[in-house]
């Protein structure tokens, strides 16, 4: 096989701490150029993911040393929402993002969220494709939402997050 058309090995998950903002913002910046987060944007979301008071489920991807994905939760009262999924190019069509997701929504269960939302770009209709397979329908729009670019936002929700997570599912770059 090339180079480019091997497989990725499977990349690991485990909970984002502090020390791996530096390798989410790069991330962050490459994937999401127009409306990435900031450092304190992370930094801020971590601060409410430890203890028995956490509201927010962060995990990372990583294959050897590198990080290749990462994803975060909200929780409150019984609403969770998505709040962002990203996967290293080289990683898309493995199944990183479906495993993301699982992540999250498993996460949404255990806070007791029957419903989870997210919001994602009009024109990510990968990710879009990737939500649906998973559950979640669309429910409305977000004028603008994702700045400077003036982009809108499509609302979905899934009502069910226990739901066993589907089959066969291909990973994706998301952004939520």
């Amino acid at each position: 096989m090339t180079e480019a058309t091997e497989v990725p090995a499977a990349a690991g998950l485990r909970e984002m701490r502090w020390w791996d903002i530096d390798a989410v913002f790069a991330l962050e910046k490459e994937l999401f150029p127009d409306d990435a987060w900031s450092r304190g944007m992370f930094w801020s979301e971590l601060a409410h993911s430890r203890g028995p008071l956490a509201t927010r489920r962060y995990v990372v991807a990583m294959d050897g040393d590198r990080l290749v994905g990462y994803a975060g939760l909200a929780a409150a009262g019984d609403l969770a929402d998505v709040q962002t999924i990203a996967v290293a190019r080289d990683h898309w069509g493995t199944g990183l993002g479906a495993r993301l997701l699982t992540d999250l929504l498993q996460a949404a269960t255990a806070f007791e969220c029957p419903q989870v939302m997210l919001e994602v770009r009009v024109d990510n209709t990968r990710a879009q494709k990737l939500y649906e397979r998973f559950g979640f329908e669309p429910i409305g729009f977000r004028r603008g939402y994702y700045q400077p670019g003036n982009v809108d936002a499509l609302v979905m929700r899934r009502t069910d997050p226990s739901t066993p997570a589907p089959t066969g599912v291909q990973g994706t770059e998301i952004h939520g």
